[in-house]
């Protein structure tokens, strides 16, 4: 028998590209080359989507220099890759992609479109979820109707910031410091800041306008940050809970805390009453339905100190996968080592 060909995507526009080049090299060295063959598509930040020939090549960032430009087939009847060298150019056939992809332009629901267009199997979640799972405003609405806890929360919209202090105003008057802002669509952190007054809050919204034209001002939630796994089509489960432990000099877990500090930490399975961890998985699981998710998530939690009360924070439909990251962590806990977990992922994306 013949084996599929998996195309990997990574890259991409976002500001998490350096995060989605480091997840692809995981994921493409745990498929089972028995099985698939693996073909790789690098998106530049440019968003130009070139041909790699090795993961040695994303490993030293060498992919996007002198690669052949490939381009994806919206033709149903096609299922190709179109690879142009020169003035030349040939075919490879496409069974179902994995699109690596963090942030806008490719969590967020726009390569998802693209694959149903051209009638491709592909790993995660579809257009609807993707889109309202990458938009926290949305997701906060959602999750509105659920009888799940959130942080209380003043969405805006960039174009508001011209009148600086009615904005200010807004969230002072529905909130209290310290407060959270953050580009709606974005992730790992980027454009995240605490604000402790007035004057933190204006460059905080400023810093989160460069990445989204919808910002989210939310109320502090002091406790622990808890994250759950889900995985599955019309069967879902969900893993046990890993909880973040940022480094002393990281007030919150952004970006610079993930990717560049070795004194964060995450924990699988940490002490907590088992009523707590129970609520997590189940609230995870009902969260990852109400935005009609498929294949994976991870869904981010605070358990808020001295009540223990769980707060849903978000939901990722694309989370890393990193040698840091937690959602692999998570399954691999639970006994699902990675190439299982990469192998039952794209078995998922046939059955959607």
């Amino acid at each position: 028998m013949s084996k599929k060909n998996v195309v990997v995507l990574f890259g991409g526009q976002s500001s998490e590209h350096e995060v989605s080049c480091m997840s692809a090299q995981t994921i493409i060295k745990h498929i089972d080359t028995e099985k698939y063959h693996v073909t790789m598509v690098g998106i530049t930040k440019q968003g130009k989507w070139v041909l790699v020939n090795t993961v040695e090549k994303i490993a030293d960032d060498s992919w996007r220099e002198d690669a052949d430009e490939v381009v994806l087939s919206a033709n149903a009847e096609k299922k190709e890759l179109i690879v142009l060298t020169g003035d030349f150019y040939n075919s490879i056939k496409v069974d179902v992609v994995f699109p690596v992809l963090h942030g806008l332009y490719g969590e967020d629901g726009t390569v998802q479109g693209l694959l149903e267009l051209a009638q491709i199997p592909y790993v995660g979640c579809n257009v609807l979820s993707s889109a309202v799972s990458m938009d926290k405003l949305y997701t906060k609405i959602i999750a509105d109707d659920l009888g799940v806890r959130q942080a209380k929360y003043v969405g805006i919209i960039r174009s508001e910031l011209k009148d600086m202090e009615k904005v200010v105003a807004k969230a002072e008057q529905e909130l209290t410091y310290p407060m959270f802002v953050k580009p709606s669509c974005a992730g790992s952190s980027c454009g995240v800041s605490k604000a402790e007054n007035r004057s933190e809050l204006e460059k905080a919204l400023l810093l989160a306008a460069e990445h989204d034209r919808k910002v989210l001002i939310e109320e502090a939630v002091v406790g622990r940050e808890i994250e759950c796994a889900v995985l599955g089509g019309e069967d879902v489960e969900a893993s046990g809970v890993g909880e973040i432990l940022p480094a002393s000099e990281n007030e919150f877990y952004d970006y610079d805390a993930k990717y560049n500090s070795a004194d964060s930490k995450t924990v699988v399975d940490p002490e907590m009453p088992e009523e707590v961890v129970e609520q997590i998985r189940e609230y995870a699981v009902k969260i990852f339905k109400a935005v009609d998710g498929f294949g994976l998530s991870r869904v981010d939690f605070f358990v808020e100190k001295d009540t223990n009360q769980v707060v849903f924070n978000e939901i990722n439909t694309l989370p890393g996968f990193t040698v840091i990251s937690m959602y692999p962590m998570l399954w691999e806990a639970r006994g699902v080592d990675k190439k299982q977990l990469v192998g039952r992922l794209i078995e998922l994306a046939y059955t959607r």
